[in-house]
């Protein structure tokens, strides 16, 4: 897999993000900098290796001064492994090939890991609960196991499951639709109308505008439209 060679503007997509899915090392650099053109090799050719399971970002300082800000760069080449949207490891200064395999290797999926994700693929029930087993707290394995439930009709089972992670984007949207259940695939609007006169007593029915609300997605237009009536009737 070749390099990718990434700006302040694609920072966020092919880094960040992207560390969500498989490690990323970022390699900040310079062409006026000798240890740099004989580090990149050895990099690209271990990081290839891994067949896209560790992700090469390169990154130009004198391109990108910001980068090489956020980084608090003293000096070049910088190596930082990047997992989940952080920073786990890093290191300095031209290596050697061993030096760079062994840290490579360390940011490898586990064979814990990797079962996981065969289970995760697999994505029926069976699979999902062995996987859960390995990794109880495994947000993607919970979201996954969720949906099914909800679908299934066991939204009480799905909210007791989603108690074993912190909430976030994605376990809210399952939340709701297992609290909403089963509904007519329509746009929602009479029900959300009907709703609003009782949101500001009724702690069922504010519950269930919410959840509609957030079934609807943030990319829906009426959305926003919508939680400002919600604010209204609230305050």
């Amino acid at each position: 897999m070749a390099a990718i060679d990434v700006t302040e503007a694609s920072f966020q997509t092919d880094v960040l993000d992207k560390s969500n899915e498989a490690a990323v090392v970022v390699d900040l650099w310079a062409e006026w900098c000798g240890p740099c053109k004989t580090l990149g090799p050895i990099l690209e050719k271990v990081i290839d290796a891994t067949g896209g399971k560790v992700v090469l970002a390169k990154v130009d300082v004198d391109a990108n001064p910001g980068l090489s800000d956020a980084f608090k760069v003293q000096s070049i080449p910088a190596v930082y492994a990047m997992k989940d949207g952080k920073v786990v490891d890093g290191f300095m200064g031209a290596q050697s090939e061993a030096a760079v395999q062994e840290f490579v290797d360390k940011l490898l999926p586990t064979q814990e890991e990797n079962a996981v994700a065969d289970l995760l693929a697999a994505g029926d029930e069976a699979s999902l609960r062995i996987a859960l087993g390995m990794e109880p707290a495994n947000e993607d394995v919970i979201v996954a196991l969720g949906d099914l439930m909800v679908a299934d009709g066991r939204g009480d089972e799905a909210l007791a499951l989603l108690e074993r992670i912190p909430e976030s984007d994605r376990t809210r949207k399952v939340a709701a639709a297992a609290r909403v259940g089963e509904t007519p695939t329509d746009d929602h609007d009479a029900t959300l109308t009907a709703l609003l006169d009782r949101v500001k007593d009724d702690d069922e029915a504010r519950q269930q505008f919410v959840d509609l609300l957030e079934l609807m997605g943030a990319e829906d237009p009426r959305t926003a439209e919508y939680r400002k009536q919600l604010t209204r009737r609230l305050f």
